[in-house]
């Protein structure tokens, strides 16, 4: 009985650290706007350009669509992860979550869905009236939110373990793109080429399906990896 009950108090305290974690990084997001909104005005900025630098024909701009959308989403996205450990670093909270009794993997976990939450989902909803703009209509759109959706999050989970990697380096910033950019490029694709198969009426269940298998290994393995470099970036 007391084996169960110190089982549920240790699983009470995870979870407790965890919502800790995640409500803290969202309350600091909030109280720093310009730096949430400049990645949601990159990936505004960049979509829109393109009709003025490529085409005002709808034709030509559907058949961009998806990749120019999904581009500026990378993009944005990679402009807010060296944030996403360095203020902890700075401040020296993050030596203090090394020594907390609980999985940093799973605070990681934490750090990284507020991230998202801040950077990947305004993403996702904004890819509608972006989408619209050029040119992509009713199933399309749907099937290009569902992609972003998939992943957005993996684009953070693989972020993640680059900021972590590159924390306190010179030119960090520079360094994890080097580092991420390649490993982005299969999500990116997947993404992509989902919504081209819909536009021209083929199937696109297996992007679909092979952009959920990104996800669930990336939720596997790279808050390990994260914690793992986190460790040796303090040390």
């Amino acid at each position: 009985m007391s084996d169960g009950v110190l089982t549920s108090g240790r699983q009470r305290g995870l979870f407790a650290a965890w919502r800790a974690m995640l409500v803290r990084d969202l309350t600091l997001a909030m109280r720093r706007r310009a730096d949430v909104l400049t990645s949601l005005f990159f990936f505004v900025i960049v979509v829109s350009l393109f009709p003025l630098g490529v085409s005002p024909e709808m034709a030509v701009l559907r058949g961009i669509a998806p990749g120019v959308i999904w581009v500026a989403a990378l993009l944005a996205t990679m402009l807010s992860l060296g944030r996403m450990f360095a203020d902890d670093h700075q401040d020296g909270s993050l030596e203090q979550t090394l020594l907390l009794p609980h999985p940093l993997s799973m605070l990681v976990l934490g750090k990284v869905l507020a991230h998202w939450l801040v950077s990947g989902l305004p993403l996702v909803l904004l890819s509608p009236l972006l989408g619209m703009q050029l040119g992509l209509e009713g199933e399309a759109i749907g099937l290009l939110m569902v992609t972003l959706l998939l992943g957005t999050p993996v684009l953070s989970l693989i972020g993640a373990t680059g900021a972590a990697l590159t924390l306190g380096v010179r030119g960090g910033g520079v360094l994890v793109s080097l580092l991420v950019l390649p490993l982005y490029i299969p999500v990116l694709i997947f993404g992509t080429g989902a919504v081209d198969a819909g536009i021209s009426g083929m199937d696109y269940e297996g992007h679909l399906s092979l952009l959920g298998a990104f996800l669930v290994m990336a939720l596997l393995t790279t808050p390990l990896a994260t914690a793992a470099a986190l460790r040796i970036s303090v040390e």
